[in-house]
């Protein structure tokens, strides 16, 4: 995996708007498979807990571990792209101080979503995972990242074997609302 894709998609990643532009977001690459099986194994306990509370019958949540895991595994490389809250404007009233959070979490989204544009424009394939939102001081732990880093995402980049299989999309009229 050539690094200068994966510095070039993270610099796109930074052009993403960002409240008072600050950019909330910082982004860990693990590329070496003894780290991403580590990763796996620890997320997959915390995962299999979760999915017995949702009621989901030992089979299915083994299969649902597995290929988590695969895709963790048959990756070239891990993108974890953690929200960071520390440099943001403090305000004196809570409901600006979580307006200035949200804000924060809409460009990390946005950032996100420029990362994988250009990693799709430079030929690889990635996939947008939010399983560290579940978890994320186990995975913080395990990657030995800093305190202030909230990890809300994984995206693994590959090049893909095949043509991915795509969910349905809502059409435009079921999307656009109102147009007045």
């Amino acid at each position: 995996m050539p690094r200068a894709l994966i510095e070039r998609a993270i610099e796109a990643a930074g052009w993403a708007p960002s409240p008072h532009g600050r950019q909330p977001w910082r982004f860990s690459i693990v590329e070496s498979i003894e780290r991403r099986s580590a990763l796996a194994d620890a997320m997959a306990v915390s995962w299999r807990e979760q999915l017995a509370l949702d009621g989901q019958d030992a089979e299915t949540i083994e299969l649902r571990l597995r290929k988590s895991r695969e895709r963790m595994l048959d990756a070239s490389l891990l993108i974890i792209p953690c929200l960071y809250l520390d440099e943001l404007d403090r305000y004196p009233d809570p409901e600006r101080q979580e307006a200035e959070r949200l804000m924060a979490i809409q460009s990390f989204g946005a950032a996100i979503q420029n990362l994988l544009l250009s990693l799709q424009a430079s030929g690889l394939d990635a996939g947008w995972m939010c399983a560290p939102l579940f978890c994320p001081d186990l995975v913080r732990e395990e990657l030995g990242l800093a305190e202030g880093l909230i990890p809300h995402a994984m995206i693994p980049v590959g090049y893909a074997a095949k043509e991915p299989v795509r969910r349905p999309r809502r059409t435009l009229d079921q999307l656009i609302v109102d147009w007045s």
